[in-house]
């Protein structure tokens, strides 16, 4: 272990339940969000998947909106 020096945590990507659950959104609500932009999302297969990166961002432009 290498002392004082922090390791970038691993990219996670996320599904839609999982995505739903952080969030506290419905399947239809997390889907629109992806739709109109406001929530980046790729393809990995046939599967959607959300980076943890883009639901920060999705959480800052909220806060960002609040203001």
């Amino acid at each position: 272990m290498t002392s004082g020096a922090a390791e970038a945590p691993p990219v996670r990507l996320y599904r839609v339940s999982e995505t739903m659950e952080l969030l506290s959104l419905s399947r239809s609500v997390i889907y629109e969000l992806i739709r109109s932009g406001r929530l980046r999302s790729v393809q990995e297969g046939r599967s959607r998947r959300i980076p943890g990166s883009a639901i920060a961002e999705y959480i800052a432009l909220l806060e960002s909106e609040a203001r």
